[in-house]
């Protein structure tokens, strides 16, 4: 059975007023010595972020426990310092961000200018394993039209600077002002995916391969195809539906690789569109068909998701758990609509914040 990684980033928040704080280092700090913990926080670009990762694991209900693990030991490490943690992927509130130290980070600043102070955003990545790069490009390839569908899933950043930016994932709009970030075209094969990023490193446009943010990348650290289209989700179980749903793609890719069927050859510029109505609608609107490109409701899109997977699913013992869970979901509302509903309430949205700071924990509403 493949394995699923994850990093999520969170975001480090004011317990009073909910704005963000520029605290990751001291927060860092405080995980040194913690045995089992260190190694599982990183810094991100900017202070008011820490970031963690889980094992691989082939086990859904363990990936679960160790999300919930480490959001907790996040929790009570920020509280050492006068914060707290919320798995949200944009600020609501209006935010100077402060840049974290190191040449990299400089260099993308001086770089990419005010695109870099716009990126305090706050995603999930997923890590499933594949045999050989070879496998994992054929993956590649082979699961671009579907990818977006786990965007809408995971939309959890409809504010922007203390306004309705109008979208269920902002973040990802944000986040595609990159100029490598996306939807890409097929690659073919192995070599064709490493000439492509050696041609692109070779612009001098970017640093290094760590930086090639195309929607799913072979990782550069770990022998996974690396997802990277989904917000940071405010509650476990939405990042495990993601996950679940990304390895039963990897796993669909694979086979049809190995049974000769070719990918399909949709053109990056739709899956722009597709991705855009996707970040936009999340699950409260329409959704592009995979198979069409055609609107549809975001309920008919997400089951064309599970039919095509649902082999891979079953074989790993995640089909009824990824379809109650995604029943679930719907039912109760995603992170932007959850988030607008408070909003809606009456809460200000710094009380906005301290409500998704107690939900991230598993005890708000």
């Amino acid at each position: 059975m493949r394995t699923v990684g994850v990093e999520e980033e969170l975001l480090l928040v004011s317990a009073t007023t909910g704005e963000p704080l520029a605290v990751s280092s001291a927060v860092l700090a405080a995980v040194e010595g913690g045995g089992e913990e260190q190694g599982v926080f990183e810094k991100e670009l900017y202070q008011e972020q820490l970031e963690f990762a889980t094992r691989p694991l082939g086990d859904m209900r363990e990936l679960a426990a160790e999300i919930v693990r480490w959001r907790g030991a996040a929790a009570r490490h920020a509280k050492e310092v006068g914060a707290e943690v919320a798995a949200l992927a944009t600020s609501p509130l209006p935010v100077e961000p402060s840049r974290n130290l190191g040449s990299r980070y400089r260099w993308m600043a001086e770089q990419f200018a005010l695109t870099t102070q716009e990126q305090l955003t706050c995603g999930c990545h997923v890590h499933v394993s594949v045999e050989s790069d070879e496998e994992g490009v054929a993956v590649v390839d082979r699961i671009r039209p579907w990818l977006y569908l786990l965007n809408a899933i995971s939309g959890n950043s409809p504010f922007w600077d203390g306004q309705d930016s109008g979208y269920s994932s902002y973040r990802s709009r944000v986040w595609n002002r990159w100029p490598s970030a996306g939807p890409y075209e097929p690659f073919g094969s192995a070599e064709g995916y490493h000439e492509r990023v050696r041609d692109m490193l070779a612009t001098s446009v970017l640093r290094d391969k760590g930086m090639i943010y195309f929607d799913a990348r072979l990782s550069h650290s770990y022998p996974t195809v690396e997802i990277r289209v989904a917000d940071v989700c405010l509650e476990p179980d939405t990042t495990v539906l993601v996950a679940t749903l990304a390895r039963g793609l990897v796993e669909t890719a694979a086979r049809a690789w190995r049974d000769g069927a070719p990918p399909a050859r949709v053109p990056a510029g739709l899956l722009r569109l597709a991705s855009w109505r996707a970040a936009r609608s999340g699950l409260g609107g329409p959704l592009l068909d995979p198979r069409t490109l055609r609107e549809t409701p975001a309920e008919a899109a997400l089951e064309v998701l599970l039919d095509h997977t649902d082999a891979a699913l079953r074989d790993c013992g995640d089909r009824d758990r990824a379809r109650r869970s995604l029943a679930a979901l719907i039912a109760r509302g995603s992170g932007a609509q959850r988030q607008r509903a408070l909003h809606r309430d009456g809460l200000d949205l710094g009380e906005v914040v301290r409500e998704c700071v107690r939900i991230t924990a598993g005890v708000g509403a």
